[in-house]
């Protein structure tokens, strides 16, 4: 009973309101593999973990965090370091694979071991170029019930959106761009 409360309160009340979908979606779809693509802080990627743990048959809860990490310029936002982000999330029992890097390298390195994924999650501080380069690995990491959030950032001090992408808008963003003929 307390973990339907706890699922409850994280999908309809929990702060920020921003990632609420997310949470919905995990428990709706039984989430046991996720990929996150900007770990950020961290916060959104435990309460995923622990909300997969909660809703899901037992079995172990696949999580992949893709971030900068240190690669992190001065300026950039606020993110945790590689050892915390791994001490951080080892300690919910998930099976947890950081890979730092931009989303194209570290998708790159990683999209054929990945295997299918429930449920992938794009943050807004994502890097666009490489993020338009990376759909292109998107899709050998889906299933046909797979969920895709991806964030938009928010005005100013305003929280981003984070909306759920149809099938048909990842496989146009992941299919190659034609090449113009010489004259």
């Amino acid at each position: 009973m307390l973990n339907r409360l706890k699922s409850i309160h994280l999908a309809h009340f929990s702060k920020p309101s921003v990632n609420r979908p997310v949470y919905r979606a995990i428990a709706k779809h039984r989430v046991r593999s996720m990929v996150e693509l900007g770990v950020g802080a961290g916060q959104r990627s435990r309460r995923m973990i622990e909300q997969a743990q909660r809703c899901g048959e037992a079995g172990e809860i696949r999580y992949t965090g893709i971030d900068l990490f240190e690669s992190r310029g001065a300026g950039a936002s606020t993110g945790l370091l590689l050892i915390e982000a791994h001490r951080m999330l080892k300690a919910t029992g998930a099976s947890v694979q950081l890979v730092p890097g931009d989303p194209f390298s570290a998708l790159a390195r990683v999209a054929n071991s990945l295997g299918e994924t429930d449920l992938v999650v794009i943050s807004a501080d994502q890097d666009e170029p490489s993020l338009q380069r990376a759909w292109f690995y998107l899709p050998r990491i889906l299933h046909a019930r797979s969920v895709v959030f991806i964030e938009s950032p928010g005005e100013g001090d305003a929280a981003g959106i984070l909306r759920q992408m149809a099938r048909d808008e990842i496989e146009r963003l992941a299919s190659p761009m034609p090449r113009r003929r010489a004259a």
